[in-house]
């Protein structure tokens, strides 16, 4: 769902939006499901506001995930939660850090459906653990590790 920003800048936004969420699952053990998400391309004003509202924090982030819970006996696709991006702050982010705008988005999507099976990275083993799972699917992508040039 497109709400604000200029989304259109990226090609085929909502395909490789798939193909990311696609990826992210592929590479964990919930591959073997069906599932789905929402994801909603919004702009840093809307992002702050549900920052403020579910999380306390009155500022713009680039990406926001609501897990759902599961539903015992429930049928037809599991529906794994909502996830929400800034426009603005995505292309702030891919302009400082050098990254090409389609890659940087495809890294947040597939960030965002990895928060939304749990995985964190509130510790380090955490992040690590998250980390090389991002890098794998952005790699089935054909996208580089986002943190190759960061750690230098």
């Amino acid at each position: 769902m497109i709400e604000e920003g200029d989304w259109e800048t990226i090609p085929d936004v909502e395909v490789l939006a798939q193909k990311a969420a696609s990826a992210a699952l592929a590479v964990t053990y919930e591959a073997n499901g069906d599932f789905e998400a929402s994801v909603m391309l919004t702009d840093d004003a809307q992002i702050q506001e549900l920052n403020r509202t579910w999380r306390g924090k009155d500022k713009p982030t680039n990406v926001l995930s609501f897990p759902a819970p599961e539903q015992p006996g429930a049928t037809g696709p599991r529906h794994l939660g909502d996830i929400a991006l800034a426009y603005e702050t995505l292309v702030r982010e891919s302009e400082e850090e050098s990254k090409e705008l389609a890659h940087h988005f495809a890294h947040l999507i597939v960030h965002g459906v990895l928060h939304l099976l749990g995985y964190d990275h509130e510790t380090e083993a955490e992040a690590e653990i998250m980390e090389a799972l991002e890098v794998k699917a952005l790699a089935t992508l054909g996208i580089a590790d986002p943190y190759r040039d960061m750690a230098a």
